[in-house]
């Protein structure tokens, strides 16, 4: 009789295991190469005893409000939200605010004044002006650091550099950011910079390899260096620098020849791997690396902190002013 009765506890206790709570992870469009990258990195590191499930906004704020109205309606602790417009996050931190639900962003962030509204909300992220100041410093370096002289990619020998920048959404914190400080930093570290054309090409890859082209169209040899807002619109510039033999690998050893074959610079933002690949061969002078591992990391230990109400205090990052939690920019050359 006893061991029956054994056995009946057993299977009610292996009933009765706790399910693993799900963490909606919100993001504005998966079509995006690094945010889908991103999205992966959480999937790989995950939380215990916590299932994260992805929702796809589709670039559509409409679409990631339903999402977020149905989700802060169910049993969940928190969500994590790369949102769609930054600018439509005030009412989804009220409506968060109002079911006393955490809320930490990703990847976009909100506008300071939102962010204050309700304190059991945080950004985890990088500073956009941080990523332009590093890229700056990258076109210095390709020019020869010296702006009072630059060297052979001067091609017009005018110590001047021209330049066609690629941008993503308008609007954009990053893009916005990124566009203005990368040319505020070179001037400011004195070269002379001539902005050729400043094109809105959305964070994409075919986008940017359409836009290029058409600046290539307009400017033909004026141009001596791309700067791209990500590294998915830099690859595609240089598949059209690649297609019109503006870059161009005469010896087909696979590598790029800079000294001596056609090539022009081409910096981007992220540190993707398929770049990092364009890196290696020469067609990309640089990148800067926009580290999501280490943001995931971040933010999934965050995630945990905030489900076990542990004491944030004692977290081994700092959140400045309560809410922020800050991730450097890194420089990536050949060399690196």
């Amino acid at each position: 009789m006893k061991k029956t009765l054994k056995v009946v506890v057993m299977l009610l206790l292996v009933g009765c295991a706790p399910q693993n709570q799900e963490i909606p992870v919100l993001i504005y469009d998966l079509k995006d190469a690094y945010i889908d990258d991103y999205q992966r990195r959480m999937m790989d590191v995950g939380i215990d005893g916590a299932d994260l499930k992805v929702y796809d906004g589709q670039h559509s704020q409409t679409i990631q409000n339903e999402q977020i109205d149905d989700l802060l309606g169910k049993d969940m602790p928190l969500l994590l939200v790369n949102p769609v417009d930054r600018l439509s996050v005030h009412a989804i931190i009220e409506k968060a605010k109002q079911q006393e639900k955490a809320i930490i962003f990703f990847n976009r962030e909100p506008l300071e004044s939102d962010m204050k509204i309700y304190d059991n909300v945080y950004y985890v992220g990088a500073d956009a002006i941080q990523s332009a100041q590093l890229q700056a410093s990258l076109v210095m370096e390709m020019f020869g650091n010296n702006p009072q002289s630059l060297n052979q990619f001067d091609t017009n020998n005018d110590n001047v550099i021209q330049a066609v920048v690629l941008k993503g959404q308008q609007g954009h914190q990053d893009a916005e950011q990124r566009t203005k400080y990368v040319v505020d930093s070179l001037l400011q570290a004195g070269f002379k910079v001539e902005v050729l054309e400043v094109a809105i090409a959305n964070f994409d890859e075919q986008e940017g390899y359409q836009q290029m082209l058409r600046l290539i169209e307009t400017f033909n040899d004026q141009i001596e260096v791309v700067i791209s807002n990500n590294d998915a619109m830099a690859i595609g510039a240089i598949r059209a620098l690649v297609e019109v033999e503006k870059i161009h690998d005469v010896d087909k050893n696979g590598v790029i020849d800079r000294e001596n074959e056609p090539w022009i610079g081409v910096v981007g933002i992220d540190g993707l791997d398929r770049a990092l690949a364009f890196l290696q061969s020469n067609h990309l002078y640089g990148t800067i690396q926009n580290d999501s591992q280490e943001m995931v990391e971040i933010m999934l230990e965050l995630t945990e902190w905030l489900i076990h109400d542990k004491d944030l205090n004692d977290f081994p990052y700092e959140i400045e002013n309560g809410q922020y939690v800050w991730v450097d920019y890194k420089i990536i050359t050949i060399n690196d």
